[in-house]
């Protein structure tokens, strides 16, 4: 039986990349002639990170390393992250100014660094506990 964070992994991994397979294709085609070249880089960004944590949470929620912290470290970061480029980047569609976002997207990024560092930290925790 699956624990809640197995599950959440799961659920998280598998709703990622659906709607990274998405704004993927909504960024290679719909987006295409509406958007700066730099913008349309740093959405396609948004993309493969969100992707890239996607299927690292497929895999890693299946890991005795992966709990509950690393799977809303994982979540907050994506959303940070990702969510905050794809608004910044196709903000002059939607004819609003979101530059206040701005800040969000490192902290985005900070979160999805602590969650590998703490992914990294678990794993040696496992180890030494092994050992011993």
């Amino acid at each position: 039986m699956a624990s809640k964070a197995e599950r959440g992994g799961m659920m998280a991994g598998t709703i990622f990349m659906v709607l990274g397979v998405i704004l993927g294709a909504m960024g290679a085609h719909a987006l295409e002639k509406s958007l700066t070249p730099a913008a349309l880089d740093s959405f396609e960004t948004a993309v493969r990170y969100q992707i890239y944590h996607g299927l690292a949470l497929l895999i890693l929620a299946r890991y005795k390393s992966f709990n509950k912290t690393i799977l809303y470290l994982f979540i907050g970061g994506v959303i940070l992250f990702s969510g905050s480029i794809y608004l910044l980047t196709t903000d002059e569609l939607m004819s609003v100014s979101l530059s206040a976002l701005g800040p969000v997207t490192p902290i985005g990024g900070m979160l999805l660094i602590i969650g590998w560092i703490v992914l990294f930290i678990n794993i040696l925790r496992e180890k030494s506990a092994n050992r011993g």
